[in-house]
């Protein structure tokens, strides 16, 4: 297994992140500790949740996802083995985005009560807070960095320019820099990265693991009309905005491609996204160890200049 490191901090990840905001919603505990298992054992090492996963389930207050990564971590003793990424400032009931240094503070420890751990690798602002100065939520990682309770730290969901006032920010007062973004991207949704964010991150060497790599599952081929989108839970939450012409042709493409190279639709998705420039580790997540088994597989897949043409024409926004 061929690890990268992430942007400019001493995080060393595999090019596949798995995402765990599946953990404790639709995977149980059991199917998840599996995974997890599975997942480590084909020599991957990184994962991806946050401290808000699974709120928006009836019944869940957050911190579902977490907790099961930390039983597993208990469990199996492999903290060593793994780069544990989770996120904080997402509404977890005081209503609204918040990355003020009180409310990281105490965050930081229910995260790291809920993961069972003493560090986490890589602490990730899940959107950006414009009520809150960018030099005191940097300066509040600051200190947690220096207690030793965080390594490194990353941005999700920012804007361009949100992100590289952010770096100059960290650049001008001395203080730890956003070292990844996540940032929504697939092969249908294109245009917001490609935009303005992936020339920013190349030029400052900010490491880039995009969300929804799958596109919440619609690119793996299994959802193809509207009967089979309400089949699930993230099919009828999610979904239905790729059902349209575009995504359709995305489909096609995705036939065409697995079938010249013998794989399916899911591995030529991911292989697409990790062959991109600027892109160091993609997260999707599997709800079974079939679907785990398509990710890793994606791994090992390189596709050819023909290949990736065929995607980025029929990918290409409209």
């Amino acid at each position: 297994m061929h690890y990268k490191t992430l942007g400019r901090s001493a995080l060393q990840v595999s090019p596949l992140c798995f995402g765990g905001n599946v953990f404790g919603w639709t995977a149980d505990e059991p199917t998840s500790f599996a995974l997890l298992d599975a997942w480590v054992a084909a020599g991957f090492n990184f994962i991806d949740t946050a401290d808000v996963y699974s709120r928006w389930v009836p019944g869940h207050t957050g911190g579902e996802s977490e907790t099961v990564i930390g039983k597993w971590l208990k469990r199996s003793g492999k903290r060593s083995q793994v780069v544990l990424a989770t996120k904080v400032g997402s509404d977890m009931g005081q209503g609204r985005v918040d990355l003020s240094p009180v409310y990281i503070r105490k965050a930081v420890e229910d995260s790291l009560r809920r993961l069972q751990v003493d560090c986490i690798d890589l602490y990730q602002s899940h959107r950006d807070d414009e009520a809150t100065p960018q030099e005191e939520t940097l300066e509040a990682y600051a200190q947690l960095i220096k207690a030793g309770k965080v390594r490194a730290i990353g941005a999700s969901n920012f804007t361009a320019p949100r992100l590289a006032q952010s770096l100059e920010i960290s650049r001008k007062h001395g203080l730890p820099r956003y070292e990844s973004l996540q940032p929504l991207y697939n092969l249908h949704d294109r245009a917001e990265f490609e935009q303005d964010l992936r020339q920013l991150c190349l030029d400052q060497d900010v490491g880039v693991i995009n969300f929804y790599s799958l596109a919440a599952g619609f690119l793996t081929g299994k959802y193809r009309t509207a009967a089979d989108a309400a089949k699930s839970p993230r099919g009828k939450t999610t979904v239905g905005k790729y059902l349209n012409p575009r995504g359709l042709r995305i489909l096609a493409a995705l036939d065409e491609v697995a079938a010249g190279t013998g794989s399916t639709p899911a591995r030529v998705a991911v292989a697409w996204v990790m062959a991109q420039p600027g892109i160091t580790s993609p997260i999707a997540s599997a709800t079974s160890l079939q679907q785990l088994a398509e990710l890793t597989a994606a791994a090992q897949l390189t596709l050819d200049a023909k290949a990736l043409a065929r995607l980025d024409q029929a990918s290409a926004p409209d």
